[in-house]
């Protein structure tokens, strides 16, 4: 925070919003609709990942306020309300995602949300141990994502009294309440300026909102939205800092202290190494320090401290790095040694954490196909890395799910549902663990194509026609083996000059009599209508599939 120089992260925001910006300049074309798609997940990624590093700052103070509440109260308090205050505009610019893919698509919250978002259980960053649901738009899916009629109308507004205008304001409000705590001086650090000017191509002024918002796209307005609740958390981030500086360590009069344990991540993939940092808890930094590190051990004492790691400390921190080499949960145990500083007494204050590593994996998982399909088994694969798939426990909400011989499973889906809900916990040293869920449709199997001698329509060869000898339902793109339907019945109509001709209703597939004499005594250039097909699948529904057009060449 010294100096308010620009940390990665901040370049890393600076970086996205040139290319959007660029982006907004082009004619959309579909390269241009999914770089945009690829920026707006990367944005949403970032804004889940950086509630973690804002959490953690919360924590920390709310150690320091409980160490010594007259001392950091009025810090603390202050700090209570950015945060109030961040997640209030951060709802905001949520609701006002929703309201403008809601007018785009001509439908109601509830339906944007069922069609458009899914709903995903992450771990709560504020309330360690918990999890809370966290709705998340799929821009892929929002079939309008490339129209800005609605979305102009509605951001703009026929006389610029659109909902833009709102929202500069209270952004507005938001950056004076964190410049009045990271001072004027900073101003351009915090963006978030709703006061800047643009200049379009033929050089015409243009306000922030109109800039951002007129004529743009509803995937660009989706992206600059989540664009903005960054530029929020860093604000805030940098913000909650600030306040976290005000506070002397050097002044405290401390009753006790105590280990903490800072990991980058309890969970790492093999190859890469483990990294954390220790401190001594509001402590001064420039009391050295030393740890002793005892791994695979749940706790250090004088029969295991012979054989610890020894780590020296630097400004008061140590930092620990372990190599990844061995798989599966792993534990370590310590002891930070410092003198007290009035009675230069050796103390020991003890401390454990854990980790895992796992293997290195790749997930693939296509955003369109969060389906599943009534009246079939719907093999899954529901994984956790570093928990063996016997520890797994899925369940659904409506359905039912099993496991099957190859380790994967079954899911099967009642017909006339709409959604559920697949969650998994685990068990893990005697506990269930909450892994997650993850919310699917529900469709029917789709319709086959009807075809004869692999066509639908066009011209044939009378005796190929009479050689195909059936009709034939093809499923065209279903991966699904073993699923077919059946022809329970057809007809076949043809004109002789102008008289029609029919053979009524043939049962099945295959040609009776009756077609095969149309066929035989058709001439050139005469066209045969199959039409009226029943098919009947597995599951015991009947559809009506598609005519056959055929001229006799």
């Amino acid at each position: 925070m010294a100096g308010y120089k620009e940390t990665p992260r901040q370049k890393m925001i600076g970086m996205l919003y040139l290319v959007l910006t660029a982006l907004l300049a082009l004619n959309v074309s579909k390269d241009i609709l999914d770089a945009f798609l690829v920026v707006n997940e990367g944005m949403v990624s970032t804004n889940v990942r950086f509630e973690s590093k804002v959490a953690t700052v919360y924590s920390r103070f709310e150690s320091q306020y409980n160490l010594n509440p007259g001392k950091v109260g009025e810090y603390w308090e202050k700090a209570k309300e950015l945060r109030l205050r961040s997640q209030q505009l951060i709802h905001y610019l949520d609701s006002v995602q929703l309201e403008v893919v809601s007018r785009s698509e001509r439908k109601s919250h509830e339906e944007v949300k069922s069609l458009y978002y899914a709903k995903v259980q992450l771990p709560d960053f504020r309330n360690q141990g918990d999890l809370r649901d966290r709705d998340f738009l799929d821009l892929s899916l929002v079939p309008s994502r490339d129209k800005y009629d609605e979305a102009t109308n509605y951001m703009i507004g026929p006389n610029k009294n659109g909902e833009a205008y709102t929202m500069a304001k209270k952004i507005e409000e938001y950056r004076q309440f964190v410049l009045g705590i990271v001072g004027e001086n900073n101003a351009d650090k915090i963006g978030l300026n709703t006061h800047e000017k643009f200049k379009d191509a033929s050089g015409v002024t243009q306000d922030w909102m109109y800039y951002n918002f007129y004529h743009t796209i509803l995937a660009a307005n989706v992206t600059i939205l989540n664009k903005i609740v960054t530029e929020v958390q860093s604000a805030e981030f940098d913000a909650v800092n600030r306040l976290f500086e005000n506070i002397t360590e050097k002044d405290y009069k401390f009753d006790r202290l105590s280990a903490e344990v800072i990991p980058n991540s309890t969970y790492i993939l093999k190859g890469q190494n483990y990294e954390a940092t220790v401190i001594l808890t509001a402590y001064d930094s420039k009391t050295q320090s030393e740890v002793k590190i005892v791994r695979g051990a749940s706790a250090i004492n004088d029969g295991n401290i012979g054989g610890a790691q020894v780590f020296k400390s630097e400004n008061g921190v140590v930092r620990l790095s372990f190599p990844g080499q061995t798989e599966g949960p792993q534990r370590y145990a310590g002891v930070i040694e410092v003198r007290d500083p009035l009675t230069q007494e050796l103390k020991r204050h003890p401390f454990d954490a854990q980790y895992i590593v796992a293997p290195p994996s790749l997930t693939v998982a296509p955003l369109k196909m969060n389906i599943l399909y009534s009246g079939l088994k719907n093999p899954i694969s529901i994984s956790a890395p570093g928990i063996p798939n016997e520890q797994i426990v899925p369940s659904i909400s409506k359905g039912k799910i099993i496991r099957n011989a190859n380790g994967n499973w079954d899911v099967e889906v009642p017909a006339g549902e709409r959604t559920t809900t697949i969650s998994a916990a685990a068990n893990v040293d005697g506990k269930s663990l909450p892994l997650g869920s993850f919310e699917f449709r529900i469709k029917r199997v789709p319709d086959p194509i009807a075809k004869i001698a692999d066509l639908t329509d066009g011209t044939i060869d009378k005796n190929r026609l009479l050689a195909s000898r059936a009709i034939i339902p093809e499923m065209v793109d279903f991966d699904f083996e073993g699923f077919h339907f059946e022809i329970v019945s057809y007809e076949l109509s043809t004109y002789r000059g102008t008289e029609l001709q029919r053979t009524g209703t043939v049962r099945g597939n295959v040609f009776n009599d009756a077609v095969s004499n149309l066929i035989k005594n058709a001439g050139r250039g005469q066209r045969l209508y199959f039409e009226r097909i029943q098919a009947k699948g597995p599951d015991g529904t009947m559809r009506t599939l598609n005519p056959i057009n055929l001229e006799i060449n």
